[in-house]
């Protein structure tokens, strides 16, 4: 099969500092695959690198085998981190998605009745179709990302490049995110993207890039998810466990409590150590037969004894 993306032997740095050297990889039509590794390992830049923002210093990218010499032949859908997103700039969910639109080579500068039923359809295929007139800001976090995937796919992209889409969200519209782009690759769409978290792209993913500043190992994640491999991903003690076909990693605990660091912490509450008052069961019911006889309790009223 004929690679949609291919970089052959490419290195880059910013000026006299390396980033990535010696990347061979193949992005082929119809694959779902991630990025992972630690801050730092090069991970954004390789992905600017496929997007063709970043030119690299040494090596080849060529798109359907092809070298392009700054012609685009390519439609990418970027999706970038909601972290480098400015949310007070004051734009609705309808026009961030329509700015996805722009460049599409009309003479009109405002949306067509194209534009709009498109923007439509995107919408609603991710669930927005009532928050179009929402400012972006009011929006959350799940939402957010939405949004901007829908920029993205609004384009009708070859391929569909998203910077860690989990990042900044809880659990469980991580999850959905993942199994929207799973259905998005269902569909035919090739998807690329980061992600910080392992045991999200063992379950989701096909396919595993390990990186650190060069391409460790890639293949599926019952491949590469080793503790040798991740190790040197990582350079640090990683633990793999694998249960019922699942695959779970950790880094490994740390040989120590906080009792070994903090001998005599500050705590933030006390705990209340005295011990309930044991129940006289035996005693309630004679008390019970005493009252139910009509004769007076001895001493105590009843309701103190409940």
């Amino acid at each position: 099969m004929q690679p949609l993306i291919e970089l052959k032997d490419v290195a880059f740095g910013y000026g006299k500092t390396p980033v990535l050297r010696d990347i061979n990889l193949h992005i082929h039509p119809g694959q779902f695959a991630a990025f992972v590794g630690p801050s730092g390992a090069g991970k954004t830049s390789l992905l600017k690198l496929i997007l063709g923002t970043l030119s690299a210093t040494h090596g080849q990218r060529l798109i359907n085998g092809a070298t392009l010499q700054g012609r685009k032949k390519l439609r990418i859908g970027y999706v970038p981190q909601l972290e480098t997103v400015d949310w007070n700039f004051p734009v609705t969910v309808g026009q961030v998605v329509l700015m996805g639109r722009t460049g599409k080579g009309t003479f009109w500068p405002w949306p067509s009745p194209t534009d709009r039923r498109m923007m439509g359809e995107v919408l609603e295929q991710l669930g927005l179709e009532k928050l179009t007139n929402r400012h972006i800001r009011d929006l959350s976090g799940g939402q957010q990302q939405r949004v901007f995937l829908a920029r993205a796919l609004i384009a009708q992209p070859d391929i569909l490049v998203l910077d860690e889409p989990t990042s900044g969200v809880d659990m469980r519209t991580a999850e959905n995110i993942l199994h929207l782009l799973a259905d998005l690759n269902q569909q035919g769409m090739t998807v690329l993207i980061t992600t910080h978290d392992l045991n999200a792209a063992a379950a989701h993913l096909p396919w595993v890039i390990c990186l650190n500043r060069t391409i460790i190992a890639q293949g599926s994640p019952e491949v590469v998810f080793t503790e040798k491999i991740l190790n040197e991903t990582y350079q640090g003690d990683m633990l793999v466990m694998r249960h019922e076909n699942m695959i779970f990693v950790h880094q490994r605990p740390h040989g120590h409590t906080y009792h070994d660091l903090l001998p005599n912490p500050v705590l933030g509450h006390t705990t209340n150590t005295t011990a309930p008052k044991p129940v006289d069961t035996e005693k309630i019911v004679q008390e019970i037969d005493t009252m139910l006889q009509g004769q007076p309790v001895a001493g105590e009223n009843i309701r103190d004894l409940a």
